[in-house]
């Protein structure tokens, strides 16, 4: 059985649970939201990930006797609250984004409709998921938009906790990398791997010539070796010398990578290898990857930039009570009143205006509960929510790999529909202005 989410989460939650169980509120049926108040400074869009993997997570979401005996000893809560949570799971529905989704301020990414006393509980759970895999996923778009055709390679794991190490394997595959390193990504996700050999292989045998010998043995002569362990240009001669022209790839790891990615490559080409390509690693982010655009690379190995979100390891998601039934049993839109979090009161939809298959605005449509519920896009408008979970069953087709296969598809084609200035790495405003309705 795998092991259960329930205490991935925040105090606060569960005595506010208490209170309300206490009071008689805990059952009022609420409206949760997941947004973000402003994008990363100079990001021009956002991109929905985690979505997959938040709903795993609420499926096993659930106290066993070994979490309810820990709360009990520790005395988080009394024990009329102990026995609720021994009977939880969630009811509810969930709508959002499509994972995949570009999104912008104030976009309703996601939508937790159930009893307070059910949806309270999962605030920090979709949080600390979606706001970190949205992070890896914002910065591994804008590095494949820069990379062009060229594909991109996420190499870093040992950069991350383990368990966010296959998070962002998974968060940069969704934004268009080709493959990663990390093999339980693989097996969970069914994400192609990749990986040959790192400089300790060359520096274990007592000459170059001899590492690569011992490694086209092993893996034939469509690996890539790394020939700048010591002397780049002695390195490619040896390893075309060891591989004959037919070999798969050398790759570049150090030094300036523009230079050398062009030396490489006419040497390759001297030596007859013209089909060799040419893989570079070393520090890439969004801007190394641009500044390569007129090298001689076939593929980018990125590792610590997008594991931590190119300078933006986080997106500023909240998880805010919209709406709730008051004590009539009539749903009240409500939001916090501050000058400096700015909210909106109520339930939301959304949709993206287009104009000649070019998204145009965002519309975000909010008003009267039943009348949000009941609003429909125009023939010029996509709908960015669907439903995501019903009556606490996850919907088929949003977890797994078909998930993650699910996602990349709608991130090529909700990117495709930005105007073209969504490509550019200059700090700007968001591509898109938000237009709200009321209904």
């Amino acid at each position: 059985m795998a092991a259960s989410t329930a205490l991935l989460t925040d105090r606060y939650e569960l005595t506010m649970l208490q209170a309300a169980l206490a009071d008689g509120t805990a059952h009022r049926r609420t409206v949760f939201e997941v947004f973000t108040r402003r994008l990363p400074p100079g990001r021009r869009y956002g991109v929905v990930a985690g979505t997959g993997r938040v709903l795993e997570a609420v499926q096993r979401f659930r106290f066993t006797t070994a979490e309810l005996d820990w709360l009990a000893e520790q005395r988080v809560v009394d024990d009329a609250t102990l026995s609720w949570l021994a009977d939880y799971r969630f009811s509810g529905s969930i709508v959002g984004y499509a994972e995949g989704e570009v999104y912008l301020p104030g976009s309703p990414i996601m939508v937790v409709d159930g009893s307070f006393a059910e949806a309270v509980l999962l605030e920090t759970l979709v949080l600390s998921i979606l706001n970190y895999d949205s992070a890896v996923a914002a910065a591994a778009s804008r590095m494949t938009s820069a990379a062009g055709e060229r594909p991109c390679l996420e190499m870093g794991s040992r950069r991350a906790h383990e368990d966010a190490a296959v998070a962002a394997a998974r968060a940069a595959v969704v934004a268009g990398f080709a493959g990663t390193s990390n093999l339980e990504a693989g097996r969970r996700y069914g994400l192609s791997t990749i990986g040959t050999a790192a400089h300790a292989f060359t520096l274990l045998h007592d000459d170059e010539a001899s590492a690569f010998a011992s490694q086209l043995d092993a893996l034939g002569i469509g690996t890539t070796l790394l020939v700048d362990t010591y002397d780049v240009t002695e390195g490619v001669r040896r390893a075309v010398e060891a591989a004959g022209t037919g070999l798969g790839a050398v790759r570049l790891d150090s030094g300036d990578l523009l230079s050398l990615a062009r030396e490489v490559r006419a040497q390759l080409d001297t030596l007859g290898a013209t089909g060799t390509r040419i893989v570079v690693s070393s520090d890439l982010d969004e801007h190394a990857i641009a500044a390569l655009a007129a090298a001689p690379v076939d593929f980018y190995g990125v590792g610590t930039s997008v594991v931590t979100g190119s300078g933006a390891p986080t997106c500023g998601m909240v998880y805010k009570l919209v709406a709730r039934e008051d004590a009539a049993g009539t749903i009240q839109p409500v939001a916090k009143a501050s000058m400096a979090k700015v909210g909106h009161e109520g339930r939301k939809v959304a949709a993206r205006r287009l104009a000649r298959a070019r998204a145009v605005e965002e519309v975000v449509v909010g008003g009267h509960d039943p009348s949000v519920q009941a609003w429909l896009p125009g023939p010029d408008m996509r709908a960015l929510q669907v439903p995501l979970m019903r009556d606490g069953e996850v919907l088929p087709g949003w977890t797994g790999k078909d998930g993650v296969l699910r996602a990349v598809h709608r991130h090529a084609e909700s990117l495709a529909e930005l105007p073209v200035q969504a490509l550019q790495l200059s700090p700007d405003e968001p591509v898109l202005p938000t237009v709200r309705v009321r209904v």
